[in-house]
């Protein structure tokens, strides 16, 4: 598969993966307001899901679309990364998840703003306001988990120490994202690492939360396509219609 196509899906399938794993909050979030707005994250991530898909598409040339993309394949073939398929758990869970790779997404999505693919930096100046919002959303959020009460603190930083070794895959280039960074394509790991490290440290101070030690072992796969059991219950949900109905359209 070429790189550049690889490069796309792995953008779309990261967030499609996350935008299906926060609908399951929708009508049970702590709130009215937080359920509206974590929904309306979920629907601003699918969004972006369209726009990578249909790029990834037309350069593959086989005939698929967005659709087909993301009911037709097997888990396998998804390039997510195995931070976004873990379980919602509590809502603490689901926020450190989010905080975790709204960090990573807005840094990335600020440096394809300067992409060498026109198609690419439209994409992502499309989506930076979007992305934005989120990254300060789930900040603020994470500062009052856990500047909160004892549980809530307590919860929050178990959830930090938990899902810390899924982290720092976005960071760990192989040769895809390597060719990508070589055409000017997309930013340096590097640069993201150390740009992430520095607004997760900030916000964990201001939040009391301790944070886990930056070299820390740290899972890695899902961007070559092997995944957690929990990608399959994901996608089982999420594909069923097509699988059962093939070619169903509303």
């Amino acid at each position: 598969m070429d790189n550049k196509v690889n490069y796309l899906l792995r953008l779309g399938d990261n967030a499609l993966i996350l935008s299906q794993q926060l609908s399951q909050w929708c009508g049970k979030g702590p709130a009215l307001e937080e359920d509206m707005a974590l929904t309306n994250v979920a629907l601003d991530l699918l969004g972006q899901t369209r726009l990578w898909y249909e790029y990834a598409a037309e350069l593959e040339g086989a005939g698929r679309d967005e659709d087909k993309l993301a009911y037709l394949r097997d888990a396998h073939d998804f390039k997510n990364c195995l931070l976004l398929e873990q379980p919602n758990g509590n809502y603490a869970d689901t926020l450190v998840r989010q905080f975790y790779f709204d960090t990573w997404h807005y840094f990335v999505i600020e440096g394809l703003t300067r992409s060498s693919d026109a198609r690419i930096a439209a994409i992502a100046e499309k989506s930076l306001k979007e992305v934005t919002y989120h990254l300060r959303r789930s900040g603020d959020l994470i500062v009052r988990l856990g500047d909160g009460t004892e549980i809530s603190h307590a919860r929050t930083q178990a959830a930090a120490d938990a899902l810390w070794m899924y982290s720092g895959e976005v960071f760990a280039y192989d040769a895809v994202d390597e060719a990508m960074v070589a055409a000017g394509v997309a930013p340096a790991a590097d640069e993201l690492r150390a740009q992430w490290l520095a607004h997760v440290a900030e916000i964990f101070a201001e939040a009391t939360l301790v944070m886990p030690p930056a070299d820390a072992w740290m899972q890695k796969g899902g961007k070559q396509g092997r995944h957690s059991e929990h990608l399959g219950f994901i996608l089982a949900e999420m594909q069923f219609l097509q699988r059962a109905y093939p070619g169903a359209e509303w």
